[in-house]
């Protein structure tokens, strides 16, 4: 997909270039201001510098990690100025089978399927759901509130319920809750908990402060529990709530507020 360039009104400046050496020059890659501006990912930044479509301070750059400020410098895309989108903030109720990624070179169902019918500028997920998991995501163009979900110093919590096949006695949720070393990796949650039980079946509540790989999963296998269902229900004050399986919706100024307080 080509990338539509957001055209505005900006204040031009000189570019940012290299900087002497040995000096990290200010500002961010040229590939991550256009992904920071709304425009694309980075990935399809990349090609865009690549194909000489995009112009600093009037000069073509082919270097994508060159140094800029997104906010001061005039960035252009075939022949039109990048100015920055409006910042969206969306939740996902991600249904099982999508996966967590703009293009998927499988040719797999992905999580932008949920957008079709909004009117939006690029947006990226906060953090990933795989494949086989469901429930709440978050996807956003604002950067900072991105890494500030994701950055494990935040301690924003995670809440997950899960089934697993297995019914747990104290002894194996003590296990659990002792966690595991998984290649290399120490994996723990902050809580886990039992939801309901059936015959032959147990759902979970798993609540985590940090999200490694296939974090939950790979902590119950090292204890040989399956899988059966995987569903976020929670990050932070946020509750999936009665949002439909496949639906998407913005964030109200009163749940955004709650981030912040």
């Amino acid at each position: 997909m080509t990338p539509r360039p957001n055209v505005g009104r900006q204040r031009p400046s000189p570019s940012a270039g290299a900087g002497p050496p040995g000096v990290r020059p200010a500002g961010v890659s040229l590939c991550r201001a256009l992904s920071k501006l709304g425009l694309c990912s980075r990935k399809q930044a990349e090609l865009l510098v690549a194909e000489g479509r995009v112009r600093v301070a009037g000069k073509v750059v082919r270097n994508g990690s060159m140094r800029v400020d997104p906010g001061r410098d005039r960035i252009e895309v075939d022949g039109s100025r990048v100015v920055a989108e409006r910042k969206v903030y969306l939740m996902i109720n991600k249904p099982r089978g999508l996966v967590t990624t703009r293009d998927d070179p499988q040719d797999r169902g992905t999580v932008y399927d949920c957008l079709a019918e909004l009117d939006l500028p690029f947006v990226s997920p906060v953090g990933r759901l795989d494949k086989a998991s469901e429930g709440l995501l978050l996807m956003t163009n604002d950067t900072r509130f991105a890494q500030r979900l994701l950055d494990p110093a935040s301690h924003v919590a995670k809440i997950y319920h899960v089934q697993i096949g297995a019914l747990p006695d104290e002894a194996m949720l003590a296990q659990l809750r002792a966690g595991a070393t998984v290649d290399g990796e120490d994996l723990t949650a902050r809580s886990i908990d039992i939801l309901r039980s059936g015959t032959s079946t147990a759902w979970l509540e798993i609540t985590l402060d940090e999200g490694r790989n296939r974090h939950i999963r790979r902590l119950l296998r090292a204890y040989d529990m399956e899988v059966l269902r995987l569903v976020r229900v929670a990050i932070g004050p946020l509750q999936l709530g009665d949002l439909a399986k496949g639906k998407a919706r913005h964030l109200t100024a009163e749940e955004l507020a709650m981030f912040q307080a």
